[in-house]
């Protein structure tokens, strides 16, 4: 039923005054940045802690490593620099005071932004266009190797220990993402790193790290309807029931090599002739492909008596000469049905998206996260770590609610682009505001703008 259109123009007012601009999201991150611990001592204070930390955010942000040497040397000639107007720095701290008063700070200080921005995506109704099957988000997990050596290391670095008697040191991280089949952007939630864990004596893994992501955030997310998403890695009955316990819905990759039980299962379901099976011919614009949709329903996760059922579906697309280009399976808690089967699947595989939009993005569009900017004895590396995942979620938010924003990147043919432009216009020239340098850039490339706020 159509709301009235009063209600409708209200609906969408209250959505339009929700909307984040650049100056309100770097005002909560300062606020939150506040909360930093401080353990310096004494007189030893010349720069604070909210001064170093937007700082070394100022530098992922705007893409550019050089970008505070840049600002110090615009306040020697101009008297003003940007990193005091776009970032609300009173002081340029230099790069080793930076990592010295940021080691100290745990990566959780700064995880509120991303719940923060979250919120203001679905109160703005930008999260509308991320739900699926069911009305659910998906929020697909991926874990991800970010740092490696063989001779820098720090306290919560995972080791390797080699035959030849050399260790390497690492650093990983899960990095749940939302994602959509349809949509070519990601929205980035509060990361999971793979570290030393206080009291337990094996290395931490992947495995472990989701399972802690799900203790400490699935509340807060489960009351906006979640699906997860997952390689075959997380189709396994602790995490399964961890899910279920939680109240959030799963598809996960389901490979027969890691799960026998149910596929013996379907095997006998095979023998008798009872799985159901879809069948759907398509034109890809060069050829035509068939699918072959294939699920059952209430099959044991795995060979114990306290195995939970899970429910199985898979996807063969072949080609006309019988030619196999695709095949995978899954397991979920949805009932599989031969009206849903499809959307299930396309779900399915959108897990790929944080691979593709998000951790590929990360290490080869500009976010160079395989970089070492830092890596300290505590904490340096995965905060920074942090820090670059805050600016690309950043980057999206302000493309999806910040409409100057939206419409310069619309102009520019890349990302790169914009940062490359993004980055020789702060170095050259003063802004006195985020909005002066998108208006400037708009001018630039001619983008006609109506302000209908």
């Amino acid at each position: 039923m159509r709301l009235p259109e009063q209600e409708e123009n209200r609906i969408l007012l209250e959505r339009k005054h929700a909307e984040f601009t650049f100056d309100k999201v770097i005002q909560f991150f300062r606020q939150t940045i506040s909360a930093f611990p401080d353990r310096r001592i004494g007189t030893n204070t010349s720069y604070s802690i909210e001064d170093a930390a937007l700082g070394a955010f100022s530098v992922f942000f705007t893409q550019s490593p050089s970008f505070l040497a840049f600002q110090s040397a615009m306040q020697q000639t101009k008297g003003k620099n940007n990193a005091q107007s776009l970032f609300g720095l009173t002081q340029i701290p230099c790069t080793n005071h930076i990592k010295s008063l940021m080691d100290e700070v745990h990566p959780s200080y700064v995880t509120p932004v991303f719940k923060y921005l979250f919120d203001g995506l679905e109160k703005s109704g930008h999260l509308d266009g991320f739900r699926s099957y069911d009305n659910n988000l998906l929020v697909a997990f991926d874990g991800t190797q970010y740092f490696a050596s063989n001779t820098i290391h720090c306290d919560n670095c995972s080791r390797k220990h080699h035959k030849n008697g050399t260790v390497t040191y690492s650093h990983s991280v899960v990095t749940p993402v939302i994602v959509a089949p349809e949509n070519n952007k990601v929205i980035a939630l509060q990361p999971e790193f793979i570290t030393p864990q206080d009291g337990h004596d094996k290395q931490d893994c992947e495995n472990a790290a989701a399972k802690r992501w799900i203790d400490q955030y699935a509340a807060e997310y489960q009351p906006f309807g979640i699906t997860v998403l997952g390689d075959d890695l997380y189709c396994k009955q602790p995490i399964c029931k961890k899910l279920l316990d939680q109240e959030l819905d799963f598809i996960l990759v389901c490979k027969p090599d890691s799960h026998k039980t149910l596929y013996q299962w379907l095997d006998e379901l095979d023998a008798m002739q009872t799985i159901e099976t879809v069948v759907e011919k398509r034109w890809t614009g060069k050829t035509h492909e068939i699918d072959t949709y294939r699920f059952a329903n209430k099959l044991p996760l795995r060979d114990s008596e306290n195995a939970i059922d899970v429910n199985w579906c898979e996807l063969t697309t072949t080609l006309p000469d019988g030619k196999i280009v695709y095949k995978n399976a899954f397991a979920t808690n949805f009932e599989v049905s031969k009206s849903n089967v499809k959307q299930i699947v396309k779900d399915g595989r959108a897990r790929w998206k944080v691979e593709n939009e998000n951790n590929n993005v990360l290490k080869n569009r500009g976010y160079n996260i395989e970089h070492n900017f830092g890596h300290g004895n505590k904490h340096l590396s995965s905060l920074l770590l942090t820090f670059n995942l805050l600016a690309f979620l950043f980057h999206t938010v302000l493309e999806l609610m910040d409409e100057k924003y939206s419409l310069v990147r619309a102009e520019l043919p890349t990302r790169k682009t914009f940062f490359d432009d993004v980055r020789a216009l702060t170095r050259y020239m003063y802004f006195p505001s985020w909005e002066a340098m998108l208006t400037f850039m708009m001018r630039g490339l001619e983008i006609e703008y109506v302000d209908t706020s």
